[in-house]
C-alpha cells in the first residue's frame, strides 16, 4: 500500500487541503483533484474509482470530499481503513465538515496526517493515539504538577504549624513574666518584717529558678525579681536564655511548651521542620474488600477457604490470561477435636486443579481427597489458623470466567460514542456482592446515561456499581453516550467480592481419627478479585 497524498477538497473539485507522502509538484496534485469529480458516475454507490495512473478511495460529506490518492496496486481495505480513521481524526479536530472550518484548524490537520501516514505507509496507529500526540500531554508532566501542589499545601500547612506553635510560646512566656513580675512585689511587701533565723532580709526567702541543666550537666538559681522595663520587654519579645536541655531530637508540641515553661529554650533548640508522613497506598477503584460478605458463625472447628482471579479478558473475545489462587485454612479451638482428618466434596473440577500440601499433612491418595496428618499420634495445632491446603488453576478456557462483561463501544461519526455494557453471571453457584466496573472515558466528558443506574465519574472513569449478582438476578445492561473514539474506553477494570468458591472447593465431613465420629464444623467459602481487565 502506498498513500500519494490525503486530501480534502468541494465537489467541483477545489482543493482545500493536500498533504503529499511522495514525490509530487503541486500542479500535478491540482490536476488530480480537478478531475476527481468528473470521473464519479451519477448515482454511483462506490467510494472508489480509478484512472490509468491512479485510485481514488473517497468519502462525501455534504459539500467536501476526504480523498485518498493511492497507487493502482495499494491494497483497497488497507486504504479504506485508512480513510476512516482520516475522517474521525478531521470530525474530532474540526467542529463542522465546512471550509471555513478545514482552513481555520489545517495545521492541525496536516500534523493529524503526518502521525497517520508517514512516507506513503499507514502508521499503526488509533485516534486516541493521534490526539494525545497533538495535545502534547506529559504523563511525567502531570505527575510533576501534583507533586508542585502536594509540596505547596504541605509547605502552607508547615507554616500554620509554626505560626501556632510560635504563638503558644510567646503567650507562655507572658504567663511566666507576670507569675516572675507578681513574685517580686510580694518579696519587696515582705521586707519590713524582719529577719528571719537565715539573716534573709524581710519575711520570705528568694525562690530559686529552675534552670535546666546545660553541656555541663550544671544547674544555676536566678532570682525572680523582674524590673517594670524588663517586664514589659519581655512582654513584648520574649527572651530565651541559656541553652536547654533537648528532651527529644525532634521535640513536638507538647516538648515545645514544658521547654518553655522551664525556661532556658533557645529558639535554636526548636525543630521545626516538618515530620514526614507516611502516603496512604492508592485504592483502586475496583477493589473490592470480602467484609462486604455475611460473617458466619465459627464452630469449634472452622474451615475458610479463600480464592483470588487474576485474568485479562480481549474486547472481541477471547481469554488472555486467566489464574486462580486458593487456600484453605483449618482453626480448631477445642483440644479434644484436634486429632481430625477432613474430607473435601467429590467434585469434577478437581482435575483441572494443582493442589499442594502442607509439609505436615499427608499427600492425597486414590479418589478422595483426605486432609491429615502424615502423623496421626500428633494433632492440628489449637487457637490458631494453618494453612492445609493451597490450589492453583491456569487455564485458557473462557468459560472458567465466572463473570462475563462486555463493553461495545459505537462511533456516532461526530467524535461521540454510544456505549453499551452488558454482565451474565456464568457460575450460577456464585453470589457475587459489590461488584465495580470502572470505565476509563476522555478527560472533561460527561456521560449521558439511558435507564436508571448507581454510577458515578471518579476522575477520568465511569464507575457502574452493582449491589448483587446471583442466579436470581444474573444478566444486565447499561448504555451511555460519551466523547471519545473505540479505543478511549479501554481497558475496562472490574471487582467484586463472591460467597462460594470458584473450584467449588469444599468440605463435606470432619472425622475425629480416634474413633471414627463425625464433628460438626462451620465452613467460609470467599472468592475476592486481584485483576479482572478486559483490554
Amino acid at each position: 500500500m502506498v498513500v500519494l497524498a490525503a486530501s480534502i477538497c468541494t465537489r467541483s473539485g477545489k482543493p482545500l487541503l493536500s498533504r503529499q507522502f511522495r514525490p509530487m509538484p503541486r500542479s500535478r496534485v491540482d490536476g488530480l483533484l480537478a478531475a476527481f469529480p468528473k470521473l464519479i458516475p451519477v448515482n454511483s454507490q462506490h467510494t472508489t474509482v480509478e484512472t490509468n495512473d491512479v485510485r481514488f478511495v473517497y468519502q462525501p460529506f455534504e459539500e467536501l470530499y476526504v480523498l485518498l490518492i493511492t497507487n493502482k496496486g495499494s491494497n483497497i481495505l488497507q486504504d479504506i481503513n485508512t480513510l476512516q480513521l482520516l475522517v474521525r481524526l478531521i470530525s474530532s479536530l474540526t467542529p463542522a465538515m465546512s471550509e471555513p472550518a478545514i482552513l481555520h484548524h489545517s495545521f492541525d490537520l496536516l500534523c493529524a496526517f503526518d502521525e497517520v501516514v508517514s512516507l506513503g505507509y499507514k502508521e499503526n496507529v488509533s485516534l486516541s493515539q493521534v490526539r494525545n500526540v497533538l495535545e502534547g500531554e506529559s504523563h511525567e508532566e502531570k505527575i510533576q504538577e501534583i507533586i508542585a501542589r502536594n509540596k505547596e499545601a504541605e509547605a502552607k500547612e508547615e507554616l500554620k504549624r509554626r505560626a501556632k506553635q510560635l504563638e503558644m510560646q510567646r503567650r507562655e512566656q507572658q504567663r511566666i513574666a507576670q507569675i516572675g513580675g507578681g513574685s517580686s512585689r510580694s518579696s519587696g511587701m515582705g521586707g519590713g518584717y524582719g529577719n528571719n533565723s537565715n539573716n534573709t532580709p524581710g519575711g520570705y526567702s528568694s525562690v530559686p529558678r529552675y534552670e535546666q541543666p546545660t553541656s555541663q550537666e550544671t544547674y544555676r538559681t536566678s532570682s525572680p525579681s523582674i524590673s517594670s522595663s524588663q517586664q514589659q520587654q519581655t512582654t513584648t519579645k520574649p527572651k530565651f536564655s541559656g541553652s536547654g536541655m533537648k528532651l527529644g531530637k525532634k521535640g513536638g508540641k507538647q516538648s515545645d511548651l514544658i521547654n518553655a515553661a522551664l525556661g532556658g529554650v533557645q529558639e535554636n533548640d526548636i525543630d521545626l521542620e516538618p515530620q514526614p508522613e507516611p502516603e496512604p497506598e492508592p485504592v483502586l477503584e475496583t477493589e473490592v474488600s470480602a467484609d462486604v460478605l455475611e460473617k458466619v458463625e465459627q464452630d469449634s472447628i472452622h474451615v475458610t477457604i479463600k480464592e483470588q482471579l487474576s485474568l485479562t479478558l480481549l474486547r472481541d473475545g477471547g481469554l488472555e490470561s486467566f489464574e486462580l489462587k486458593g487456600d484453605l485454612d483449618l482453626r480448631i479451638t477445642d483440644a479434644a477435636k484436634s486429632k481430625i482428618r477432613l474430607t473435601l466434596e467429590p467434585k469434577d473440577t478437581y482435575s483441572d486443579l494443582q493442589f499442594k500440601q502442607h509439609p505436615n499433612v499427608a499427600k492425597f491418595t486414590g479418589s478422595e481427597k483426605i486432609i491429615g496428618l502424615k502423623d496421626p499420634s500428633r494433632s492440628f495445632p489449637v487457637g490458631q489458623g494453618l494453612g492445609v491446603l493451597r490450589w492453583r488453576l491456569n487455564s485458557k478456557d473462557e468459560s472458567n470466567v465466572p463473570l462475563n462483561v462486555t463493553v461495545w463501544p459505537q462511533p456516532r461519526g461526530d467524535g461521540t460514542s454510544d456505549v453499551a455494557i452488558e454482565y451474565e453471571l456464568e457460575s450460577q453457584h456464585l453470589s457475587l456482592k459489590n461488584v465495580v466496573i470502572s470505565i476509563p472515558v476522555p478527560s472533561g466528558s460527561l456521560p449521558s446515561v439511558t435507564g436508571e443506574a448507581d454510577w458515578r465519574l471518579s476522575g477520568n472513569s465511569f464507575v457502574w456499581t452493582i449491589d448483587t449478582i446471583d442466579s436470581e438476578n444474573s444478566n444486565g445492561s447499561l448504555e451511555f453516550r460519551c466523547q471519545g473514539d473505540s479505543d478511549a474506553f479501554f481497558p475496562v477494570s472490574v471487582g467484586f467480592a463472591a460467597s462460594g468458591s470458584l473450584a467449588d472447593v469444599e468440605v463435606a465431613k470432619a472425622v475425629l481419627i480416634e474413633d471414627g465420629s463425625e464433628q460438626t464444623f462451620s465452613q467460609e467459602r470467599i472468592l475476592t478479585v486481584d485483576k479482572y481487565e478486559i483490554v
